[in-house]
């Protein structure tokens, strides 16, 4: 089996090729098959199954650091993590849902947690064990983090934890949540700081699932003088900001990557019908309205292939990488989303048939304009950081 040519570019080695190769294989035997259920419950069932054999399957290894705990390195390569985004939303956007997660969800635990934190969470997490979850956003505190309300008061014994989170990222079905609230150390975001709760820690409930275009286990979380020990602790008191930004920093790039293996496979199911669908005597594709498209699509997804794995380069390089992630993480998005809407629109009324696939892709692809810093927040990102010069 040979690799994709974009492999071929200076930013990978021998290894990330092999890597590609095997992942494919794995996807091919054992995503082919996507779950079409859309219910609540069933898309539950179905994200800890992928969870399960994601484990199984030994890709959740990469998701985490620390080969003393069950990962595949001690350091995450973030091209290895890209890849593996990149090919799971090809093949099944619930699957890359699930990966993602896992590694969000650990990131401050790899970081900047106590050996015993990484002991007692990363190898149930790098096995597919156990669900983990990442909640930061509030209902008033989103893009604003230093807006955050819920709040983390000290005991003798540890805090006392009491607000809201909401959507959270396998919220409900999470094992534990790493959670960020504010302790008061300092004002704004210096005054915030890191938990490990676990979901059956008393206090913690939750207080409503939320239901989205592309159906994946949302929830709000309330906190009712929920009481977390001292040793629950991520780092230092008051720290909790730097704690979530040095997460969000290693998977920025890697929602970039899910973004194109969306993308990608508009551009696959596009091919495959511009070929086999025929018109007035012809296939679709032998219009030149239809090359132009094409080639549009192909265009921006090179485009934003280059940008996601130099950034993804770089980091693995030891560069800091906020403007580059910042523009891989735009561009990625929103060219993907011009693509499945040009994708969609080639199908005519089979691209809004639910089951279709390219009707999945356009619901699937809407929230990553949003998430992990919406495309805004990254124009301002780079703004400021070009006039830093």
């Amino acid at each position: 089996m040979t690799h994709p040519p974009e492999l071929d570019w200076p930013f990978f080695d021998n290894s990330h090729r092999d890597f590609k190769v095997r992942l494919d294989a794995w996807c091919n035997e054992h995503l082919a098959h996507a779950h079409h259920d859309e219910s609540r419950d069933a898309v539950d069932a179905e994200c800890i199954r992928l969870v399960r054999l994601l484990g199984s399957g030994g890709w959740l290894k990469h998701a985490v650091s620390g080969t003393a705990y069950g990962a595949a390195s001690d350091v995450i390569d973030t091209r290895q993590l890209c890849l593996l985004r990149e090919t799971l939303a090809f093949h099944n956007g619930l699957s890359d849902f699930a990966f993602a997660m896992q590694g969000l969800g650990t990131g401050a635990i790899s970081l900047m947690g106590t050996a015993d934190q990484k002991q007692r969470y990363l190898p149930r997490v790098a096995s597919g064990q156990a669900l983990s979850a990442f909640a930061l956003s509030e209902p008033e505190a989103g893009s604003d983090v230093a807006a955050m309300h819920c709040s983390a008061t000290a005991t003798t014994n540890g805090y006392v934890l009491n607000g809201r989170k909401t959507w959270i990222s396998n919220g409900g079905i999470a094992d534990f949540y790493v959670v960020f609230a504010r302790t008061g150390e300092a004002p704004g975001a210096r005054g915030i700081t890191a938990f490990i709760v676990d979901a059956d820690t008393p206090g913690l409930s939750i207080e409503e699932r939320i239901d989205v275009v592309a159906p994946h286990p949302l929830a709000t979380l309330k906190f009712d003088n929920c009481k977390v020990a001292a040793k629950q602790r991520i780092g230092e008191a008051g720290q909790g900001f730097k704690v979530a930004m040095a997460t969000l920093d290693v998977f920025r790039t890697s929602v970039a990557a899910a973004a194109l293996g969306f993308g990608r496979r508009a551009l696959h199911e596009s091919i495959s019908w511009a070929r086999s669908r025929k018109m007035f005597g012809q296939s679709l594709g032998d219009f030149q309205i239809t090359q132009t498209k094409i080639a549009q699509m192909a265009t921006m997804l090179d485009a934003a292939t280059l940008l996601t794995y130099r950034a993804a380069w770089l980091r693995d390089q030891g560069g800091r990488i906020t403007r580059e992630a910042a523009m891989a993480k735009m561009t990625a998005t929103e060219n993907a989303q011009q693509i499945i809407d040009m994708a969609v629109q080639m199908h005519g009324g089979m691209g809004v048939k639910k089951g279709v696939m390219v009707e999945s892709l356009y619901r699937e692809i809407r929230a990553l304009r949003i998430y992990e810093g919406a495309t805004e927040v990254q124009q301002l990102i780079i703004g400021k950081d070009v006039l830093k010069g």
